[in-house]
């Protein structure tokens, strides 16, 4: 366990990692900007939930290396694997910033939710990421402390190679992040990134009301045919794009091939399963704390792409006007969100007609 290990912008999802793979040996480095999350860190270690919060499997504290970004270049530091767990918005800077710090045959990892190779490699030049999808999810509670929100038997990470080769260094870091949950790795990765993307644009209309998704299944709400249209752009502009449909979470290909309303309803009904009470989507988190989303980068990335191919995308444009508006808090988290969507859906629709 040589390889000099740094997890970058460690919130939800890269805390466990740096927890676990601390505790199994690895030699970890954990960087951050928020700086009470670091002094806490520094100073009490960093305090881990897994599982379900009534009914933890594991709750622990574990003693980890945390230092603020200014901290990094006194230390000269030449990582062998950098985990990027931050916020797809603080992608470019953060790539940036932790470019001089990676060895001449380091590779950077990002575990991100949007398509973030596309911005990662014209600033580290291409061959030095590697991509995975995350099949479970976590959420900072506070400095210090944060909750993995599925059992540690839980499939969560997926690794892949952009030009979709089996490598050796492929191999080296499914081992390592292995050390912190059930990792496979995927030869189309990028287009299992972009089914991802369909899977998570959908996120954003339970968040713009303030439920769960599955909360909204019953049919006086009409939320999978308003979903659907979502559905329906992710899915036309990935084709037209050259991304192939991959298996994600519970869903096949198969169910991914059926109508947008069936497919809908089965990623809300999916999203359902092995989740705990009282978890929150990353959208969701975000407004609740008052930052900002990834919205434009998941719905307005779709939108992005279908002008690119020629495939409009009302759907998916009204959906980043919604969220421009709860983001500086115009608006607030409301069922009456979800009649908003429909009425802009619509009347782009009337006006194309």
């Amino acid at each position: 366990m040589s390889e000099s290990i740094a997890v970058l912008a460690p919130g939800g999802i890269g805390a466990p990692i740096a927890g676990l793979l601390t505790r199994a040996g690895h030699d970890v480095l954990v960087i951050d900007q928020w700086a009470e999350h670091v002094e806490t860190m520094k100073t009490h270690g960093l305090h881990l939930i897994i599982g379900t919060k009534q009914k933890p499997e594991e709750e622990v504290t574990i003693p980890v290396r945390a230092v603020h970004l200014y901290e990094v270049a006194p230390l000269r530091p030449a990582f062998d694997v950098v985990f990027l767990t931050a916020k797809s918005y603080d992608t470019r800077w953060l790539t940036q910033f932790i470019a001089p710090s990676l060895a001449d045959d380091g590779v950077l990892v990002s575990m991100q939710n949007s398509m973030n190779h596309e911005w990662i490699r014209p600033i580290l030049g291409g061959g030095r990421d590697i991509a995975c999808i995350l099949t479970g999810g976590g959420e900072l509670i506070s400095p210090g402390n944060v909750w993995r929100n599925r059992s540690l038997e839980h499939p969560y990470y997926t690794l892949g190679e952009l030009d979709g080769t089996s490598t050796p260094r492929l191999e080296k870091v499914a081992r390592i992040l292995g050390d912190a949950g059930k990792t496979k790795t995927a030869k189309n990765i990028v287009s299992a990134k972009w089914t991802k993307v369909i899977r998570n644009s959908q996120s954003a209309v339970a968040s713009m009301c303030g439920r769960r998704s599955w909360e909204l299944l019953d049919e006086q709400y009409g939320y999978v045919p308003t979903v659907a249209h979502i559905t329906r752009e992710a899915m036309e502009v990935g084709a037209a794009s050259g991304y192939d449909l991959e298996p994600i979470n519970g869903l096949t290909v198969e169910d991914l091939k059926r109508s947008p309303e069936e497919v809908a309803r089965a990623i809300t009904e999916d999203a359902k399963v092995g989740g705990s009470e009282g978890s929150m989507n990353h959208i969701s988190q975000d407004l609740g704390r008052g930052r900002p989303t990834e919205v434009g980068y998941l719905n307005g990335l779709i939108a992005k792409k279908g002008r690119a191919v020629g495939i409009p995308t009302p759907a998916c444009d009204a959906v980043v006007a919604i969220f421009d508006q709860l983001e500086s808090g115009r608006l607030q988290p409301s069922l009456q969100n979800l009649d908003l969507l429909r009425a802009r859906i619509e009347s782009v629709a009337r006006a194309s007609r």
